[in-house]
């Protein structure tokens, strides 16, 4: 018996069994197949149902241009700096004479009257000075006398000769004599009274020194600065010392104002002004220019012109060297047809060609003074809409918006175009 008997096999069976396994893997491979297509065939039927959707659900493209509408308001036209605060009458208070300060009167703050004793400066060496001046005074006014006793010995004594010569006792010698020393005692007597004069100039002086070793208030008002201490050593030989600074009057400040030259013409005396300072935040105080100085001031190329403004001050809240914003109102327009400033500076993008490249434009005419430039639109679908220019009368402007002066037919309500969309940085809108 072979082999095939012994195993309990038949060959046909075995073939049979190979060709059943075969097909049944042929069916499987077939199924898998169907089953991938229909999968295959669900997902782009979603895809294009979903672009479908997409399509018929995405929002139309935006608006080429943005507008903002023409409105009536009030506009302040306004110029603005800073400064710092000043009293009105500022006084410096030096000393006139050199040496040590001996006692000081007043402190900072201090209230002070006209003619208030603030310092005392030694005063011993000025005092020894009209001392010395004094005796010399006295001096020459005895001396003024003797020679006036001489001139009066001589007068006598010319007269007594002048008889005896008529008489013929004395000679004519005696009486040359005579009055040679009459001549002398009057040169004499006046060389003594002209020293007397010289003297009590220099008493005079002395006096004065010594009184400028005594340091007054000027003025009445507040001690804002004490620049000296008991002790201390002043020399006033090249320049007077300031050794205190008197503000006359805290209610009424006054701010100093660096204008730009670019707005010092839209200024005048008496304007209203708001300062407003740091330390009182959320505060106004009111002012007036009282005047706009014609001296430039250059700093690294900028030109600023120095305007008053006059703050009252009631409460002392306003420190001298504070630092202030000043706003002054230049003009006014109320009720007024006005138009925001970025129309008036808005400009079309030039147009495109096919490659990408801009149009040729031709600009557009100059506009005379006191006009402006605005853009409307006039129609086509949105994403696509045409715009048209018009002139205007253009008046004061507040930084945002500019009154209408000749609004050329606008009217309140009436959009303007302020902005245009930039293709180039476009976002796309769907997926297609």
């Amino acid at each position: 018996m072979s082999d095939r008997a012994e195993n309990g096999t038949e060959p046909g069976l075995v073939s049979d069994a190979v060709r059943d396994l075969e097909k049944q893997l042929r069916a499987e491979g077939a199924r898998r197949w169907l089953r991938r297509g229909v999968i295959v065939a669900l997902l782009v039927g979603a895809f294009v149902g979903f672009s479908a959707y997409r399509r018929a659900t995405r929002p139309p493209p935006p608006a080429r241009y943005t507008s903002e509408k023409v409105e009536q308001r009030d506009i302040i036209e306004q110029v603005q700096s800073t400064g710092s605060v000043k009293p009105l009458t500022e006084v410096q208070v030096g000393a006139q004479v050199s040496g040590r300060i001996v006692k000081v009167h007043v402190d900072f703050n201090s209230k002070v009257k006209k003619g208030d004793l603030l310092a005392e400066i030694d005063p011993t060496l000025y005092g020894a000075q009209v001392s010395q001046t004094g005796a010399q005074l006295k001096a020459a006014e005895a001396s003024a006398k003797r020679a006036e006793a001489r001139l009066t010995t001589a007068k006598s004594n010319l007269k007594r000769l002048t008889g005896l010569k008529v008489e013929g006792i004395a000679t004519p010698a005696d009486v040359e004599q005579a009055q040679g020393e009459h001549d002398v005692a009057e040169a004499d007597l006046a060389a003594s009274r002209a020293q007397i004069s010289q003297i009590r100039a220099q008493l005079s002086g002395a006096r004065t020194t010594l009184a400028y070793a005594r340091i007054f208030s000027p003025i009445d008002g507040i001690v804002v600065n004490r620049a000296v201490d008991s002790g201390q050593t002043v020399a006033a030989s090249f320049a007077a010392p300031v050794l205190f600074v008197i503000a006359q009057d805290l209610s009424k400040m006054q701010v100093l104002a660096e204008i730009d030259e670019a707005d010092v013409g839209k200024i005048r005396e008496q304007m209203k002004a708001e300062v407003v300072v740091d330390a009182f935040v959320g505060e106004k105080f009111d002012g007036t220019v009282t005047q706009v100085r014609f001296s430039p001031n250059n700093v690294q190329g900028v030109v600023t012109y120095s305007a008053v403004i006059e703050v009252a001050n009631p409460e002392l809240k306003l420190r001298p060297g504070m630092t202030a914003t000043v706003t002054i109102k230049t003009r006014e327009a109320k009720g007024k047809l006005a138009v925001r400033n970025a129309a008036l500076r808005f400009r079309p993008l030039p147009e495109k060609d096919d490659e990408g490249k801009p149009k040729p434009v031709k600009p557009p005419p100059p506009l005379d003074p006191g006009k402006g430039r605005i853009y409307l639109v006039t129609g086509g679908a949105q994403g696509s809409e045409t715009i048209e220019d018009r002139v205007v009368g253009v008046g004061i402007t507040d930084g945002v918006w500019s009154e209408l002066t000749d609004p050329a037919g606008l009217g309140a309500g009436t959009g303007v175009v302020v902005e245009q969309r930039d293709e180039k940085k476009q976002k796309r809108f769907g997926m297609f």
